[in-house]
């Protein structure tokens, strides 16, 4: 049967563009894959999504205008109610003349017409009437109706539009339309023939719009599907596909910044590319510029008043500065752009000028004035204000500030705290959200506090996100590690823990940014010790006592990120859960430790044995003492057992505490050999019970001075 490409295009107004390529890639990938399951398109069949703001299309090769055949075997009845006798009953009869096949009945029991066959199969209980047929092949026409009605079902829709059309019969009336914009227009071809469907109200044809304002013709008429494209580009003055607009977006953003020269470069922002891509048919980058002295605001106000406002690409120079030239992309390509630039210039005027008046009168109140009115602002209604919280977080970054650097940093980070949430309070962050931290950073300097304390203050909301930058000094990472803390305590404190894949306060994101401070950051700080400071520092009766759960909830995310990093769940479980773990700081070098330990040929052997004393040590009664008393070891591998732990051990700690995990895990190595003779001579569960507990204790010393480093017993298999 020969195949012919597919083209659907449904043609809208304008689409909201931070969905648009969601929904085109939606779009083509349910139509296909409702095509295939109808064995209309192969299953490889090539796909090809279109979506630009005023249409969503798709491109399948291989189509067939009527699919195949299939056999259908269909279960009817179970033989103990459609046969009686050796007759047929009246209730198989009937199901047979509701499937169209009654004439079988009247051929029992050979009955077989052609493809058609009533046969029996099962045993017992399972016996039961099949009937077997052929489905006739659906037809291209019926079975594009069914997938263009479930692809316009399933299309993940931000907010849906309800309109009405008007109807073409004699009484006048309205009909309405669900859809997340108006639609105007629908084709449907398969070569170059139209397919006859519906949807929207619309029928399918063979003509489509072009540019709303450039199209060389309206309508655009198409030939055939596959000229699609290039009939929109030539005549129409569109290009259709998502991907190739934002190629050519981002082409003609780099030879403008070029033609600017100075080692300029647009400001890099692949949401805001996908987003101006949605937003153009035919783009046109095109320079402009503002007044030098809007300069004086920070850089980074000024950058985002125009990316989030007006869409625009800032321009930076070759050492990462704003320059006072951004770039537009523009939806038309005029002769003379000079009226399209210069209408640039002058809407994105006053969004600068806002940004220099907030500056400007923000910076007429010091930081420090603006800490009394944080008492003024409900935080959480369980939780109190956030002058309150404030200074549970002043108390929580003094006690870590005095373990890592006695009074000057506590003192420091003191200050940092106190001052790390004022500029909530200021024009600028309250016009512009995200940028808290930053602009507090900027009035801290103006207010003549040191650099120590602005990057401090600037940074104490880091990491925001996976893959973020640390917080940049001593100071801000122990502000950022209180402030986290903070957060995650009150909150499991009051029962707001996440569920699923509900966060709505990003505990997921602040407890994984705690353990990335702690491990990349090289803190010596015990964990436990800082929830249960952080718990400390709250009101008695404010908070339930979730330390246990808070705990759990923190090693857990310290499993998934190490497990990122490249190591295995048993390399994972190993680390964490050695004997002597202390600080997580040593954790990278405890399963590099790990790693090369379980690359060695006894590994597989010692992990076995030690999960196998473990197990006997957790039957013994009661706590086993690590002592040997050497005269009461009467067989000859319990006796060379202990000789090659007083020979090996020693030097294992030796290296263990010198910070060398790898070489004290190697060193136990040699100990392969006595353990598997131990355990092939020696029987630990003696009937003496004075014999049996100096085994137990050479097992104890053993267990314990294999997981110094690690928990060997995890890489057991």
């Amino acid at each position: 049967m020969t195949t012919k490409n597919l083209l659907v295009e449904l043609f809208v107004e304008e689409l909201p563009p931070k969905a648009l390529k969601k929904l085109g890639d939606a779009f083509a990938t349910v139509l296909a894959d409702q095509l295939k399951a109808q064995g209309l398109a192969p299953a490889d069949a090539q796909v090809s999504a279109f979506a630009s703001p005023r249409r969503l299309a798709a491109h399948i090769e291989g189509v067939k205008a009527l699919g195949a055949d299939e056999e259908l075997i269909q279960k009817l009845l179970p033989t103990s109610v459609g046969l009686k006798d050796g007759q047929l009953t009246d209730a198989l009869r009937k199901r047979l003349a509701k499937e169209g096949r009654a004439h079988l009945a009247d051929l029992w029991p050979n009955a077989k017409d052609g493809p058609d066959e009533l046969f029996v199969q099962g045993e017992g209980k399972n016996e039961a009437f099949y009937l077997r047929g052929l489905a006739k092949g659906v037809s291209l026409h019926v079975g594009l109706q069914n997938a263009l009605d479930e692809a316009i079902a399933k299309l993940p829709i931000p907010k849906v539009m309800s309109y009405q059309l008007e109807t073409d019969c004699e009484l006048p009336g309205w009909s309405s339309v669900n859809f997340v914009r108006p639609a105007h227009g629908l084709v449907a071809l398969h070569g170059s023939s139209v397919v006859p469907v519906k949807a929207l109200g619309l029928t399918s044809g063979h003509s489509t719009q072009g540019h709303r304002f450039e199209a060389a013709v309206s309508p655009v008429v198409l030939r055939d599907a596959d000229s699609y494209a290039d009939t929109l580009a030539k005549y129409g003055a569109v290009i259709a596909s998502f991907s190739e607009r934002k190629a050519e977006i981002a082409r003609q953003l780099a030879a403008a910044a070029a033609k600017v020269g100075g080692g300029c470069r647009p400001i890099e922002d692949d949401a805001l590319l996908d987003e101006v891509t949605a937003l153009v048919e035919r783009p046109n980058v095109l320079v402009c510029a503002f007044e030098p002295q809007f300069l004086d605001v920070p850089q980074e106000c000024l950058i985002l008043t125009m990316k989030a406002n007006q869409k625009y690409f800032p321009l930076l120079d070759a050492q990462g500065k704003l320059t006072n030239q951004f770039l537009v992309v523009s939806n038309i390509r005029p002769a003379d752009a000079s009226a399209v630039v210069g209408g640039n210039e002058r809407v994105v005027r006053p969004r600068l000028a806002d940004a220099k008046f907030f500056f400007d009168q923000d910076r007429k109140k010091t930081l420090a004035s603006r800490v009394e009115g944080l008492g003024k602002v409900v935080y959480h209604n369980k939780l109190g204000t956030q002058g309150e919280r404030t200074e549970r977080v002043r108390a929580i970054a003094r006690a870590i500030g005095q373990a890592l650097g006695g009074d000057v940093l506590a003192k420091s980070a003191d200050t940092a705290a106190q001052l790390a949430k004022t500029d909530l309070l200021t024009d600028m962050v309250g016009e512009f959200p995200e940028l808290q931290g930053i602009m507090g950073g900027y009035y801290a300097r103006h207010d003549g506090l040191t650099e120590d304390i602005a990057f401090a203050i600037e940074d104490h909301y880091r990491p925001r996100f996976a893959g973020d930058e640390l917080p940049r000094n001593t100071t801000g990472v122990v502000v950022a590690l209180a402030d986290k803390l903070e957060t995650l305590v009150g909150m499991f404190g009051i029962g707001n823990l996440p569920t699923g894949d509900k966060d709505p306060f990003a505990l997921r994101r602040h407890a994984l940014g705690v353990v990335r401070m702690l491990v990349e950051g090289q803190l010596a700080l015990q964990f436990h010790e800082l929830t249960r400071q952080a718990f400390a520092a709250f009101p008695a009766g404010v908070l339930q006592d979730r330390s246990v759960e808070l705990d759990e909830f923190l090693i857990e995310r310290l499993k998934g990120y190490l497990r990122e990093t490249g190591f295995s769940g048993a390399e994972v479980d190993a680390a964490i859960y050695a004997r002597q773990l202390g600080l997580w700081s040593s954790i990278p070098q405890r399963l590099a430790a790990v790693r090369a330990f379980a690359a060695l040929p006894e590994a597989p052997a010692l992990a076995a044995a030690n999960k196998r004393i473990g197990n006997i040590l957790k039957k013994s009664e009661g706590d086993v003492a690590a002592t040997v008393n050497e005269g009461a070891l009467v067989e000859p591998a319990e006796q060379a057992l202990f000789a090659a732990m007083q020979a090996t051990v020693p030097a294992a700690n030796a290296r263990f505490d010198a910070g060398d995990y790898t070489a004290s895990l190697q060193a136990l190595a040699a100990l392969r050999a006595p353990v598997d003779a131990f355990f092939d001579g020696v029987m630990v569960n003696a009937d003496d019970p004075a014999l049996k507990a100096n085994r137990l204790g050479l097992l104890q010393q053993l267990h314990e001075a294999m997981n110094r480093v690690a928990d060997l017993s995890r890489l057991a298999t």
